[in-house]
């Protein structure tokens, strides 16, 4: 069977700001790369066999950081890239509602539809069981792309969590389930994902 480890991006400096960053390339800050190299140990002492990454540079970076202590290979693919935030990427909350007053989400401000989202995280998810049956492979993603394909792979609304910087998620794809959620255990030295 395939298991998928999700991996969210470590802190970014827009992160720490609460700018919405979507498409915009955005480094990971100093803490973002000590936190990535915590999660980079522990994931040597795991048993993956391929990484897979968003190209943006923020999990790029996140990627190459664990590669590094593990000796992976770390093969890119768009379509594990961020949601793309349109005309709001770069603001924060209170830039959004300045600008466009406080229904700003009702407006159209050209950022990429959920259902668009979680169609090229599945269609990813689907392509790699084909591919790379019973492998254990990391995803090296963001935040929302995570939260929402998770949610679509286990068909339940309770897994609509806020993925954190730096974060392990494990599912066993063909039996739909979530062995480990938002897990930040090298970061913060005691389990702290969401109990299931």
């Amino acid at each position: 069977m395939t298991i998928i480890g999700f991996v969210r991006h470590g802190v970014t400096a827009w992160n720490k700001e609460g700018r919405a960053q979507g498409s915009s390339n955005i480094p990971l800050d100093e803490e973002g790369i000590e936190t990535v190299k915590k999660l980079a140990l522990r994931l040597a002492d795991e048993n993956w066999d391929l990484i897979f990454t968003s190209p943006m540079t923020r999990a790029r970076q996140t990627a190459d950081l664990i590669a590094a202590q593990s000796g992976i290979e770390v093969v890119e693919d768009d379509r594990l890239r961020e949601r793309s935030g349109g005309l709001i990427e770069g603001t924060t909350e209170q830039e959004r509602q300045q600008k466009w007053g406080p229904q700003w989400r009702e407006l159209d401000l050209q950022f990429e539809t959920g259902e668009n989202v979680v169609a090229r995280g599945l269609e990813f998810v689907n392509e790699q069981v084909q591919e790379n049956p019973n492998q254990r492979l990391l995803v090296v993603s963001h935040g929302s792309f995570i939260k929402r394909v998770i949610v679509a792979l286990m068909e339940d609304e309770k897994y609509t969590v806020k993925i954190d910087n730096a974060s392990l998620t494990i599912i066993n794809i063909e039996k739909k389930s979530c062995l480990l959620l938002n897990d930040t255990l090298h970061v913060t030295g005691g389990l702290n994902g969401n109990p299931l």
